[in-house]
């Protein structure tokens, strides 16, 4: 606001009027000033309040992200463990649902890529049973993940010495884990053409693959198993299989044999090796190839990967 000061006149008479002009000029600054000082103070205290708040926020998170971790790593060690050993479902709901959303959140990274940062951690490079071995110890020891495991990944390796494949498909490569138990059983020459639908897992075992030095063993193809095996012949020349190892979605184990069989891709003694047949469980598959005159089917008992719980594969031989 302007002030306007009176000006001076020759006799002292003025003085007064110029003394009162500046004593308002000044109360009227000083005012402003403390308006000013005064809304410049609240705003800081709202800063400040606003800052406070979210310092509170990110606090309570942290609490309620450390105690429920304190929880769930108390009932890991103690009551689950007992829960899981007898029952497939639980295990499979502690395991894949619950505890790895929890350390997907906590770690920021995927399943897939913590066992590859094991495999990197504690494999040779080159040396497909270290990797093998990494993976196991991974699994059984700090993350379960659904791989064939270390107990079925014997009867996968007997049954493929048995057949000694030249052709071999895998159906479900998640992070590649039976990829590399299959492919360094192979002899010079075979192939193994692996299917995987989805991108982040199928990223991750290309890696785990080469590390393990099976690359030029292995195709791995992305996509839908229904849509790539119809062309199998044409895209990579393939007359038949002689071994189909199914890991894939079980819903899937059906549609895909029937194709295998409709595309001509399966020989007189093709032998098809499934996995989860008990636990999550394939009972319309083993309904078909049990009932089927075209196979001859056997079941290997066996515990579901890295626990006690039931399971086992389904060995079914192609019969023409």
């Amino acid at each position: 606001m302007p002030c306007f000061i009176l000006p001076m006149l020759e006799n002292g008479d003025a003085e007064a009027p110029l003394l009162s002009s500046l004593s308002m000029c000044q109360c009227v600054h000083g005012e402003g000033r403390r308006r000013r000082n005064g809304e410049n103070q609240e705003a800081e205290r709202e800063a400040g309040r606003g800052y406070s708040c979210k310092r509170n926020m990110l606090w309570s998170l942290l609490a309620v992200t450390v105690v429920s971790a304190a929880v769930l790593y108390v009932l890991y060690r103690g009551f689950i463990p007992a829960a899981v050993r007898s029952s497939g479902w639980l295990a499979l709901l502690w395991h894949d649902v619950i505890l790895e959303r929890l350390l997907n959140i906590v770690t920021g990274s995927s399943r897939p890529q913590r066992m590859l940062k094991a495999v990197q951690k504690n494999a040779t490079k080159g040396d497909p049973k270290s990797v093998i071995s990494a993976i196991d110890y991974y699994c059984r020891h700090k993350e379960w993940a659904m791989n064939v495991g270390d107990e079925k990944g014997l009867i996968l390796d007997s049954v493929l010495t048995e057949v000694n494949p030249s052709t071999a498909l895998e159906l479900g490569t998640y992070c590649g884990y039976s990829t590399v138990r299959i492919a360094r059983l192979l002899s010079p020459g075979s192939k193994l053409i692996t299917i995987e639908f989805n991108p982040a897992f199928a990223a991750v075992a290309r890696q785990i693959i080469a590390y393990a030095g099976l690359q030029d063993k292995v195709t791995l193809v992305e996509g839908p198993s229904g849509d790539l095996i119809p062309k199998m012949k044409e895209r990579f020349g393939i007359k038949s299989f002689d071994f189909v190892f199914l890991d894939h979605w079980k819903d899937r184990y059906v549609p895909d044999t029937k194709l295998l069989e409709d595309c001509g891709l399966l020989r007189k003694g093709t032998v098809l090796l499934a996995d989860n047949v008990i636990c999550p469980g394939a009972p319309e598959y083993l309904k078909y190839v049990r009932n089927s005159p075209r196979y001859e089917s056997q079941y290997y008992k066996s515990n579901l990967e890295y626990t006690k719980v039931e399971d086992g594969l389904e060995k079914s031989v192609f019969l023409g």
